[in-house]
């Protein structure tokens, strides 16, 4: 792995609002960066399609965990019809419970918190891994263009069936049940999986919610389902232990709302009006210039240019969302292209209670160090993000910082 001149945590951050104490439900941070969930897909078949976590995993996250940090698990599977990715570990039998038990140790002897991403795929997912069946979504809508899954190899779509209300309440069920497999697993909460095109987000989105049923048509009824999510699994593990991660200016996965800004603070006022027992103890998002493929400009162009409110390019903004949360005490995670320039701003400016960093986390395990000293940083190998041969390439080997091996590598 090399250094990258130019991914540089610029300045020293210790004693700066990023390094400072805060408290996020019943977790007492000593710092901002948090680490994204990111999937990498390195989970052990134990039998035809059920995954496990591992001992590789373990190591990754305790590698990545600190005094006080905060961490978020790949996203995590809340039923065996829920992702039907291959080399992701669920959370909904006790040998998946028990694989994960490793990785909860693993952070807590440094330290450290963790929650664990729970999630359903709904459409955005490849049939035969699904034994046959169809995918679900809230709609018959099918995913745009081919899906690419893990290799990456392309399939094309199937169309989903759209879900019945009887099988939205064995939903909820698998996501209450999981969150609480999560605690007997030894994390410290859950992140519910809300964003990037997945099962609530098709609910959300206009352009795949076509119900005409309670949970489609306005936006109170596509807000319905996402809500009684968090209602479920505040009430059984307790808000304070429940995270929610959205994306209003998501593009992934072919979901694109007509007035995101409208739509989502609905859903952060119905959010921030909830009984305070099932109120979740923080919300994150995604900045809506970030995209994988966009610049930051034809991002904001896209969204105002699809939108049909009057909102212009430079209104699309976090802002909104998180000072209806604030009123609420509902803490504000941001993630989206941060790094030791960018991050510090996000906290002192007042948008975020947390930043949360996915690919500098991936190749930098002692990132919240690196940035504290202003240290420089590793680049990341985005061919080892989704499974490599040896599954330590890109997930365990990426380096600390040593002060030896980076002044070689400056005169190199």
């Amino acid at each position: 792995m090399s250094i990258a001149p130019n991914f540089s945590a610029a300045r020293a951050l210790a004693g700066t609002a990023l390094f400072s104490p805060v408290t996020i439900g019943l977790m007492k941070l000593q710092h901002r960066v948090c680490m994204a969930p990111m999937g990498r897909l390195r989970a052990i078949e134990y039998k035809p399609d059920e995954w496990i976590s591992t001992d590789l995993a373990a190591e990754y996250y305790g590698q990545r965990a600190t005094e006080g940090g905060f961490q978020i698990t790949e996203s995590t599977p809340i039923s065996r019809l829920a992702a039907g990715y291959p080399r992701i570990a669920g959370i909904y039998t006790d040998k998946q419970v028990e694989s994960w038990k490793s990785v909860t140790k693993a952070v807590h002897r440094k330290g450290g918190y963790i929650f664990c991403q729970i999630w359903h795929t709904g459409r955005a997912t490849i049939p035969e891994y699904l034994n046959g069946e169809i995918p679900v979504s809230s709609s018959a809508v099918p995913l745009p263009g081919n899906f690419i899954g893990p290799g990456p190899k392309e399939y094309i779509p199937a169309t989903p069936r759209a879900l019945s209300v009887t099988e939205i309440g064995g939903i909820l069920n698998d996501f209450a049940a999981s969150a609480q497999r999560s605690l007997d697993a030894g994390f410290d909460g859950v992140e519910i999986h809300g964003a990037n095109g997945y099962l609530l987000d098709q609910f959300m989105h206009d352009n795949v919610n076509k119900r005409t049923d309670q949970y489609g048509g306005s936006i109170e009824n596509r807000c319905r389902f996402p809500l009684e999510v968090i209602q479920s699994v505040s009430s059984a593990i307790g808000g304070e232990r429940v995270g929610i991660r959205l994306t209003p200016f998501n593009y992934w996965h072919g979901t694109r709302d007509s007035d995101p800004m409208t739509h989502w603070r609905y859903l952060c006022t119905k959010i921030a009006e909830l009984p305070k027992g099932q109120r979740p103890a923080y919300v994150h998002m995604i900045n809506p210039e970030y995209d994988e493929v966009l610049s930051k400009a034809d991002k904001i162009k896209s969204l105002a240019t699809s939108s049909v409110s009057e909102t212009s390019a430079e209104e699309y903004s976090l802002k909104p969302f998180r000072e209806i949360l604030q009123s609420a005490d509902i803490r504000f995670l941001v993630a989206g292209n941060y790094d030791g320039r960018n991050a510090l701003p996000a906290i002192e400016t007042g948008l975020a209670d947390g930043v949360v960093i996915g690919r500098h986390f991936l190749a930098n395990p002692d990132l919240p160090k690196r940035l504290s000293e202003g240290l420089p940083l590793n680049e990341w190998d985005r061919s080892t993000f989704y499974g490599a041969d040896p599954p330590q390439k890109g997930y365990t080997d990426y380096p600390f910082y040593n002060q030896k091996d980076a002044a070689a590598a400056a005169q190199a």
